[in-house]
């Protein structure tokens, strides 16, 4: 069943059908069959998803690959149109998607609009990536060669995107390869099948680009199975850019591993924020409370541990708690609200299960710890002792330890314990020392004076360790396009055979 819109109407409950783009024609899955797409913060349904399987995602690949030859010789300033109308209509729709973002994944408005201004920017930037992707001239030692590393795209891309900055790392997920001349299959998480997928199809249909180009399909929780083996196991997918955890990013890895093919990955994030003793404590408090809680702590750059100068410790966590008590969880479509909703009952049940073990080893919280349905209060831990899973490892929830540290080169060790290395943060007066005290932090990104959080579409994005490895933007064109080596014999040339 094929259709020229998204969704069918709503019916008399107000819960819309969606529909998958496929060869650029909107339609269901071919079994017809739908999942619920759940509100996180009312638990009622907001939508109705296509739940695809194998045949669904067979006809994906099979469009791209045919629009593969047609796209890849489109020229620069074609693409480059494209890219600049999709950024236009995402700001047109501003709005629109910000209220999405909320009712289906809990972004509060602030977060939503911080989306739409990101992707605006990506999408602006993006608008020159084909120019960047030329190669270049390569000096021959033969007398009479002209040599040429020229970069070309390696066709069919399967991005699978989170569902936790929803629209942004969508839409990173498919810019950079479509701007290198690739076609995409993109398989959004099941928990934002529509901001994390299918408003981004919509949007780039609408752009216009052609049928084939882009392609998004979805599945119902825990039968992402077949799909996924359609886009590990096709020889016509040639490469992958995943953004989700450790644990599900080292499977991908293995799997394209298998096959010889490349996958891009931003996996999770342990983040520190070193306090030293000359920070400025208010600031520093400030950035502590938005780096730690910004999205219900759901965002690989949350600040997962703060590390305080012993003399400034005390000071610092009673500011810091009486902040982290005012901070009220709530409904994310008032655009009032600071923090919404976590995702859904298991990551609340997660979080629940971290703070008491955490607790039961030794822990005492300080702010927070409960929860009001999926809105879980901002928490504030000390004494965590270094065995309990929490120290190091990410709950994903507005949890964060506070610990002090006598010794700078203490903290950069316990900041460096724990195999992620996603981002960073150093507070103090001193830029230049914090920047030499960053250098030994094992982290993709570390911010002087700044939260953990924060990212802009030109940065190298990326961690080391167990955060991933490539870098996203325009530093990913190397992973999305083949350097390939053109020659020319001006003369003939002399074999010794």
């Amino acid at each position: 069943m094929t259709s020229t819109t998204l969704q069918t109407p709503a019916a008399a409950t107000g819960v819309r059908t969606m529909k998958q783009l496929i060869n650029g024609e909107w339609a269901a899955a071919s079994s017809g069959q739908t999942f619920d797409d759940i509100n996180p913060y009312t638990g009622e349904v907001y939508a109705r998803i296509p739940a695809s399987g194998a045949a669904d995602a067979k006809r994906a690949i099979e469009a791209a690959e045919k629009a593969f030859p047609a796209w890849a010789k489109v020229g620069a300033r074609a693409r480059q149109a494209l890219f600049l109308k999709a950024a236009d209509i995402v700001e047109r729709r501003a709005e629109e998607l910000v209220s999405i973002m909320a009712q289906e994944t809990g972004a509060s408005h602030a977060f939503g609009r911080f989306q739409v201004q990101w992707s605006v920017g990506l999408l602006r930037q993006a608008a020159g990536y084909p120019y960047l992707s030329g190669g270049e001239i390569v000096p021959s030692d033969t007398p009479g060669v002209f040599a040429m590393a020229i970069r070309r795209p390696l066709g069919v891309v399967a991005g699978i995107s989170p569902w936790n900055g929803a629209l942004a790392l969508g839409l990173r997920t498919v810019v950079c390869p479509l701007a290198c001349g690739n076609t995409v299959v993109l398989k959004p998480s099941e928990e934002a099948p529509i901001c994390a997928g299918l408003v981004i199809g919509e949007i780039l249909h609408e752009a216009g680009f052609p049928p084939g180009v882009v392609n998004v399909i979805t599945h119902a929780p825990s039968e992402v199975g077949p799909i996924s083996d359609q886009l590990f196991e096709s020889r016509s997918v040639r490469a992958y850019n995943f953004t989700g955890s450790s644990a599900t990013g080292s499977m991908l890895a293995a799997r394209a591993g298998k096959h010889l093919k490349r996958i891009a990955l931003e996996l999770g994030g342990y983040n520190p924020m070193l306090v030293l003793h000359d920070a400025d404590l208010e600031y520093s408090v400030d950035t502590a409370i938005f780096a730690a809680f910004f999205h219900q702590g759901q965002i690989c750059m949350n600040t997962r541990k703060i590390l305080v100068a012993r003399p400034l410790f005390d000071d610092f966590l009673e500011r810091f708690v009486a902040r982290a008590k005012a901070l009220k969880a709530g409904d994310p479509t008032n655009p009032a609200t600071k923090i919404g909703p976590l995702i859904n009952d298991d990551a609340v049940a997660k979080v629940k299960a971290g703070i008491a073990k955490a607790v039961a080893m030794g822990a005492r919280i300080v702010a927070g710890g409960n929860a009001d349905g999926r809105c879980f209060e901002p928490t504030v831990l000390v004494n965590v002792p270094a065995n309990a899973p929490i120290y190091c490892e990410e709950v994903f929830g507005p949890v964060v330890l506070v610990e002090p540290f006598d010794d700078e080169q203490d903290a950069v060790q316990k900041a460096n314990g724990s195999d992620y290395g996603l981002s960073a943060s150093i507070m103090s007066r001193d830029a230049w020392r914090a920047i030499t005290l960053g250098g030994q932090i094992q982290a993709g990104m570390v911010n002087v004076n700044g939260p953990t959080m924060g990212g802009e579409p030109q940065i190298p994005f990326g961690g080391v360790k167990d955060s991933g490895w490539a870098r996203f933007g325009r530093w990913a064109i190397d992973i999305f396009s083949d350097l390939n080596l053109a020659t020319v014999s001006e003369e003939k040339r002399k074999y010794p055979l």
